[in-house]
């Protein structure tokens, strides 16, 4: 129990609370004074010892239940089955036989009322980047892409479409609504314990979480997690980053220009010394690349370009030749805008042409316009890199296009910040992947900067 008090105490002063240690020891004493057994005088006497300025007691509300709660799954419901007829139950199994092997799975266990496993949880904690989240606004973000991951929409699709296979195969109405109503509230109960779950890590990720190291942890938390306070942060260390990457290309390429022997160089060079090899000539290795950049500018992939972006620009004097596009519904060159010598204007420029908000992302119709406007930038060894998510939004993908691109590519680079694990729903990366030489993920700064760093190595080489 202490061990929770203290990290409550951490977590309320993570966010932003003033909790001095005399404040904390009167916590101890009022806890001991009125006990634990009765939940709401412990919440009082807690509430009442720690939070002196009303602007935090909302904090406290709702740290509280999450370091504090039940400790059990929310209550779920039975198995339907329970007190079927014969024939009714003979129904329902044909029904579920009927399903793909990885819904049926999940489909059970909500006709079963069973809750998630804490094992299940991790891993999916771990698979969503839940354990560096550590911003309580977030909580119901990372509960969605938790039940994403689980296949939720796949799984509410299914359970309509078996409500009509039941109705088809003559179940009395009534009993198929009562079967509906029961899954659906097992499926509630369900997303209430991942909601409850990802609340209680964000809790305890801020409670340990030193505040001396925030650049390094933001350079491993997910892009999606990050606030806008934290974003400044990045932004300013993005710099930092390009610019040690600019100085170790440049070497490299220093290093590189003494190359490999140049035999007909060699020879027209030594002429004058009767063929006496005087004088060695060999080949200039370095050789910089031209990068035909389409990036995501959508409201779920808009930092994460705007970063690779940033690093673009700091790096034009390592790379013969840009093209740079943008997109949402539509297809944009800012290739211009990079023309200036401040990278920020360049980039805000860019990012107030197409600004953020619930949009219709269309990768294929700007794939339409690249093929109509630019596609003569693919050619002399350009490099193809795509920046997005192949979130679709379920239009026509274009693969006939994209694949056109990657064959004249000399190489076709996709960096995406969801692990091929998510690829399902809108999705359409199943598809653009086999099509692609390498796809990389780039959920945090950290990855993004080593994908950068592996593009321009692989360009040189």
């Amino acid at each position: 129990m202490e061990s929770r008090i203290l990290q409550l105490i951490s977590a309320l002063r993570a966010g932003g609370a003033r909790i001095s240690l005399a404040e904390s020891a009167e916590a101890f004493s009022a806890v001991n004074l009125m006990g634990v057994q009765d939940r709401e005088r412990f919440r009082l006497s807690l509430r009442a010892t720690l939070i002196k300025d009303a602007k935090d007691l909302p904090a406290f509300d709702k740290l509280f239940p999450l370091f504090f709660g039940s400790g059990t799954p929310p209550s779920m419901g039975g198995d339907p089955s329970d007190d079927m007829t014969p024939e009714e139950a003979q129904m329902w199994a044909e029904a579920m036989r009927r399903f793909a092997e990885q819904l049926r799975q999940r489909m059970e266990r909500l006709m079963n009322g069973e809750p998630l496993a804490k094992s299940e949880l991790e891993a999916l904690a771990q698979l969503v980047g839940l354990n560096q989240a550590d911003d309580l606004q977030y909580q119901n973000w990372m509960a969605q892409r938790m039940m994403r991951a689980l296949a939720f929409p796949e799984v509410q699709e299914a359970l309509r479409e078996l409500m009509e296979q039941l109705q088809q195969m003559g179940m009395n109405r009534e009993r198929v609504e009562q079967i509906r109503q029961m899954v659906q509230q097992n499926l509630k109960s369900m997303q209430e314990q991942i909601r409850q779950f990802a609340g209680q890590r964000i809790a305890e990720n801020m409670s340990e979480r030193p505040r001396e190291d925030i650049v390094e942890t933001l350079m491993n938390r997910p892009f999606h997690a990050l606030s806008d306070a934290d974003k400044k942060i990045l932004q300013r260390e993005v710099k930092r980053l390009a610019a040690a990457l600019r100085t170790r290309i440049a070497l490299r390429q220093k290093r590189m220009k003494s190359g490999q022997l140049d035999p007909k160089a060699t020879i027209r060079a030594n002429l004058k010394y009767h063929g006496a090899p005087m004088e060695i000539r060999r080949k200039d290795r370095v050789k910089k690349p031209k990068i035909v950049v389409i990036c995501d500018v959508s409201a779920s992939m808009r930092f994460c370009s705007e970063l690779m972006l940033s690093f673009l620009f700091a790096l034009q004097g390592q790379v013969r030749k840009t093209h740079a596009f943008a997109f949402i519904d539509h297809l944009e060159s800012i290739s211009e805008d990079f023309t200036g010598a401040n990278a920020d204007e360049a980039i805000q420029s860019v990012l107030w042409r197409m600004p953020s908000g619930h949009y219709n992302t269309d990768l294929g119709w700007s794939l339409n316009d690249f093929q109509s406007g630019y596609m003569d930038t693919l050619n002399s060894g350009a490099t193809l890199l795509i920046v997005g998510d192949g979130r679709n939004n379920y239009n026509d993908p274009r693969l006939d296009i994209f694949s056109t691109m990657t064959r004249r590519a000399v190489r076709t680079v996709w960096l995406n910040p969801e692990p091929d694990s998510m690829w399902n729903g809108d999705s359409d990366m199943k598809k653009y992947a086999p099509l692609c030489d390498n796809v990389l993920k780039v959920g945090n700064l950290k990855e993004l900067t080593r994908a950068v760093d592996e593009l321009m190595t692989r360009q040189q080489s």
